[in-house]
């Protein structure tokens, strides 16, 4: 193997290991991320999911259960599977990772958090660009009399 060819995938490597665990955390037992992997089951990257809720992050639901991600997680399972790697959310149990969800990419999308943007995009921006649409508050407003909508307006 050349000199260049190393260097190349050393670095493909330190990449994939950065990214797959932004922010400096080594995975630590309990962790739970959505993990992607190739056809022979070999790790490609991973988002960290939380179990609690914090700034940045919107709940979501895979196999019937709450996690907190970032618009950027939803939007990478997408680009994955497009890329026809398998994506599944994972438990760290200390003695490795043990599936505990499949098909996260068919539970929630872009589109079911009033995303219409390119995922790409929301990866790339780390978050939606253009504004969100809260879909309670769209229902709410339609119920509201022509009446009610124009004494709204006039008191204000």
């Amino acid at each position: 193997m050349s000199v260049q060819k190393t260097f190349l995938a050393l670095a493909a490597f330190f990449l994939a290991h950065t990214c797959a665990h932004a922010g400096g955390e080594l995975p630590r037992k309990g962790d739970i991320y959505i993990i992607s992997r190739d056809d022979g089951r070999m790790f490609r990257g991973s988002h960290r999911i939380y179990n609690r809720k914090a700034d940045g992050l919107v709940e979501v639901q895979y196999c019937g259960r709450s996690y907190w991600v970032r618009y950027a997680t939803v939007a990478w399972t997408q680009v994955e599977v497009e890329n026809e790697y398998v994506v599944k959310v994972e438990h760290n149990w200390g003695k490795g990772w043990r599936p505990i969800c499949e098909h996260p990419e068919e539970q929630v999308t872009l589109k079911d958090l009033g995303i219409s943007e390119d995922p790409r995009m929301v990866m790339y921006n780390d978050g939606p660009t253009e504004p969100k649409i809260n879909r309670f508050a769209a229902i709410r407003k339609s119920f509201k009399t022509a009446q009610e909508m124009a004494k709204s307006y006039h008191d204000k």
